[in-house]
C-alpha cells in the first residue's frame, strides 16, 4: 500500500468520523488518544506494581475502555432525548451534544491522571504543577455536573 492510499484512507476515515460525530470529534478522539496511552503507561508501570502484568488485568483494562466509550454514547443518547423534548414543547436547545462532551470530558481527566500516576510509577518525575492542574480540571467538570444536577432537581 502506497503513502498516498495511506493519505487517502486516514483523510476519508477522519472526515467520516467528524461527519458524523460533530462536535463530539475532538473530545472522543483526546478519550481514545487517553485510553490508548493510559493503557501503554499501565503496561510499562505493571513490573513496578505487585502482581505484575496480568492477562486477566489486562482484559479487564479494555472492557473498562470500552465501556468508557460506551458512557459517552448514553450521555449522547441523553442529549437526542433533550433535544427531541425540547423540539416537542417548541424549545429549541442552543447546544448539541453537552451532555456527551461534559462525559467525554471527564472520563479525559480521569485518564489523564490516570497516566500521571502510571508515569510516577514507571520513575519519571513530573513537573510539580501537572497533577494538580489536572486534578483542578476534574473537580470543575465535578462542580459543573452537580450544578447541572441540582438545576435540575429544582425544574421539577
Amino acid at each position: 500500500m502506497g503513502n498516498k492510499t495511506i493519505q487517502t484512507v486516514v483523510t476519508g476515515l477522519t472526515g467520516f468520523l467528524s461527519s458524523i460525530l460533530g462536535i463530539l470529534y475532538i473530545p472522543v478522539l483526546l478519550m481514545v488518544l487517553c485510553n490508548i496511552i493510559d493503557y501503554i503507561t499501565g503496561l510499562m508501570a505493571a513490573p513496578n506494581r505487585n502482581g505484575g502484568i496480568n492477562s486477566y488485568k489486562s482484559m479487564r483494562g479494555i472492557c473498562k475502555k470500552i465501556t468508557m466509550w460506551l458512557l459517552v454514547v448514553v450521555g449522547a443518547i441523553i442529549d437526542q432525548l433533550l433535544k427531541y423534548a425540547s423540539a416537542t414543547i417548541g424549545i429549541a436547545l442552543p447546544f448539541s451534544f453537552l451532555i456527551a462532551c461534559i462525559v467525554a470530558i471527564w472520563i479525559i481527566c480521569n485518564e489523564l491522571i490516570s497516566i500521571l500516576e502510571n508515569m510516577i510509577d514507571i520513575g519519571v518525575t513530573l513537573p510539580a504543577f501537572l497533577m494538580p492542574l489536572v486534578k483542578q480540571i476534574r473537580s470543575q467538570m465535578d462542580e459543573m455536573t452537580e450544578t447541572l444536577a441540582e438545576n435540575k432537581e429544582e425544574k421539577t
